[in-house]
């Protein structure tokens, strides 16, 4: 096992890459490889991350764990649309429900020390609980004790209200006499920081499609959008069915629904692809980059499907102190 300043993790399910800086900003760890799928990913994740002589292992279900490279930390933000209350719910019926054995077999085949799983909060109660009791048993008998807690991202350094279950696993001979403890909470910062695109869309009170929107009949009167408009930062979020206000924070992004509006300058903008890799927690350069080379509709729904850099690099921080104790 190499020193703390040594360790070395494999990025499965890497989407954009928001674990794999959240284990480099915490963990003070060495990325070794990568598994993605998605080409549109494939390309911002090498826009935001410098994968010089990294290699993309492509679909895991798919890999021959012989030919991975040794690492002592596995993160996988696993699919959730089959466990997600927006989705379907089918679990384990879907293939994407499927992942979890795939990383079990992965964890087991490399004697990986540690893993920092994430699933949406909808895994807890999925199938009236028994998902997650599957879950835990299949990683406990693979040799792990396992902890998990709902974490939300409003507390750990971005204003977006996103939760998410998080698991951390330690193989049962490198577990120490003290327990894995959780983050604390992070104030807070001020959503200005947040919301700062200066190309952003700017959306008319006028347009027909937002009037019909805010007239539909879910909708129809219970916004004075006039009033809104008074006070620069509000957050709308308009969903499918009803339209929701917000001061100081912004509704969860998601991969299908982009529709967050918020007010500045008197006027209705446009959440920008820009703007949501920066509420996941991705530095203000690796944002602009990605801006310039990728549509926004792709960055919407990619940031929308990562996990959020600073609830992981605070998990990653804690996981490496519970390391410490045990060297």
């Amino acid at each position: 096992m190499p020193t703390n300043g040594n360790l070395k993790f494999f990025d499965f399910c890497a989407g954009i890459g928001a674990g794999r800086l959240g284990l480099e900003k915490g963990l003070d760890a060495t990325c070794v490889g990568y598994s993605e799928i998605l080409n549109t990913s494939v390309i911002t994740y090498n826009i935001l991350h410098n994968t010089d002589n990294e290699k993309n292992f492509g679909d895991l279900t798919k890999i021959n764990t012989a030919e991975l490279p040794d690492f002592d930390v596995l993160i996988a933000g696993f699919p959730c649309q089959t466990f997600s209350i927006i989705g379907q719910r089918k679990g384990f019926e879907d293939d994407r429900g499927q992942i979890i054995y795939h990383l079990i077999k992965i964890l087991k085949d490399k004697n990986v020390p540690y893993f920092i799983l994430e699933n949406v909060k909808g895994l807890i109660n999925h199938n009236n609980g028994k998902t997650i009791k599957t879950i835990l048993s299949e990683l406990k008998t693979a040799g792990y004790s396992v902890v998990s807690d709902v974490l939300n991202s409003i507390d750990f350094g971005v204003p977006q209200m996103r939760e998410r279950v998080y698991f951390v696993g330690i193989r049962n001979d490198k577990i120490t006499n003290g327990k894995f403890i959780w983050p604390d909470k992070i104030e807070t910062p001020d959503i200005k920081k947040f919301l700062c695109d200066d190309t952003q869309k700017i959306l008319e009170k006028e347009n027909p499609t937002f009037q019909k929107y805010l007239n539909n009949k879910y909708n129809k009167n219970k916004v004075n959008v006039d009033k809104i408009l008074e006070k620069d930062y509000t957050v709308i979020d308009t969903r499918q069915s009803d339209l929701r206000v917000y001061e100081g924070k912004v509704p969860t992004l998601r991969t299908g629904r982009h529709g967050i509006l918020y007010v500045k300058n008197g006027q209705l903008r446009k959440l920008s692809g820009m703007e949501g890799l920066l509420l996941q927690g991705f530095d203000t350069d690796g944002s602009k980059r990605a801006a310039c080379k990728v549509s926004e509709s792709y960055l919407l729904s990619q940031a929308g499907n990562a996990m959020t850099v600073p609830v992981i690099e605070q998990i990653a921080k804690q996981l490496k102190e519970y390391i410490k104790r045990g060297n």
